[in-house]
């Protein structure tokens, strides 16, 4: 079968998938201006199945971007507002004496949801940071012995600031581990698109309108997209092949002291089969790989001493490792 029949192939297969994601993009976009790349990343980041960090200054629409994705795929949703005294109980749940029963009953905390938004993720203690980490991984939550699965599908959606030190704990490795992908909104690029922000604002009448939202799509379609990504998307063993040259390039730079571990380049792996839905296939190129790499690796990525000390960033260094990689050829090119 020659490429271009494969690719038509493709798009008639997953046609109606592809039309469903491109209304939940449109209708993400008609809320966040200007966004719509990191709309799309972070739409491939919950069809990959994996958890978000949104980490960028104040103001930049980061919580707007998370709500307003909870509201459009119909997913039950809850958001934990972090602070320094905040406790794992809080989060998790916890069992309490019921006088009337003469029993422990249990109160479920807020993590027993589709989506959590952990909003500035990083004001809470490393004890609190931690009682996410089996939720994260393993989708349960362990209280008093007792393990309880969560529901399906379950992401952990965080924001954190990065320029503020004071009351804030640095997420540790292993919990920034556990995030598939570490998004940034960034700045307006154009004066027009900030006008256009301010206009949008102006015709909502307040400062949060993800409450009026009509969803793009209901719960178990999401879930059958999540479905068709795990198990409709071919990636060859050119393609593994690639990713794994990927990662072990950023491993092995020179300005590197701990690369990312195999989970990474899972990461890759996932996020390339949601990227070539999103574009309308049923199998990964080396591009659906690149275009998340440095999302999916930098925050993996720890440099050493002399570099930090230098303000290098870890993102450049991934860079460099894509640049140095041979893409694959497709095959009869």
């Amino acid at each position: 079968m020659k490429s271009h029949e494969f690719l038509e192939k493709s798009h008639a297969v997953y046609a109606g998938e592809v039309a469903q994601l491109r209304r939940l993009v449109d209708g993400m976009t008609r809320t966040i201006v200007g966004k719509e790349r990191i709309v799309e990343k972070l739409v491939a980041g919950a069809l990959a199945g994996g958890h978000v960090l949104m980490e960028d200054y104040p103001g930049l629409g980061k919580t707007l971007l998370v709500k307003t994705f909870a509201r459009n795929i119909g997913a039950e949703f809850r958001r934990v507002q972090f602070t320094p005294d905040i406790l794992p109980t809080d989060i998790l749940g916890t069992k309490i004496w019921d006088n009337e029963s003469r029993q422990f009953k249990l109160h479920r905390g807020p993590v027993f949801t589709n989506i959590l938004l952990a909003d500035e993720i990083n004001r809470a203690p490393p004890k609190t940071q931690s009682a996410l980490l089996e939720s994260m991984e393993e989708r349960q939550v362990t209280i008093d012995g007792e393990s309880m699965p969560l529901g399906r599908p379950f992401f952990v959606l965080a924001t954190q600031n990065p320029i503020e030190q004071e009351g804030t704990y640095p997420l540790p490795e292993a919990q920034m581990d556990r995030f598939l992908i570490r998004l940034s909104m960034g700045y307006p690029k154009t004066d027009e698109e900030e006008a256009a922000i301010l206009a949008r604002r102006a015709s909502w009448g307040r400062d949060d309108p993800t409450t009026d939202l009509a969803p793009a799509c209901d719960l178990p379609t999401f879930r059958e997209l999540l479905a068709t990504v795990e198990k409709g998307v071919h990636v060859s063993s050119e393609v593994e092949l690639y990713i794994a040259r990927l990662v072990r390039a950023v491993r092995a730079h020179p300005r590197v002291r701990v690369g990312p571990s195999p989970r990474g380049s899972l990461a890759l792996f996932k996020l390339g089969k949601a990227h070539a839905l999103l574009s309308g296939r049923d199998f990964v190129v080396p591009d659906d790989v690149k275009a998340f790499a440095v999302e999916a690796l930098a925050h993996r990525t720890i440099l050493k001493v002399e570099h930090l000390l230098a303000g290098e960033a870890s993102s450049e260094v991934v860079r460099e490792a894509v640049a140095s990689v041979p893409v694959p050829r497709a095959k009869g090119s």
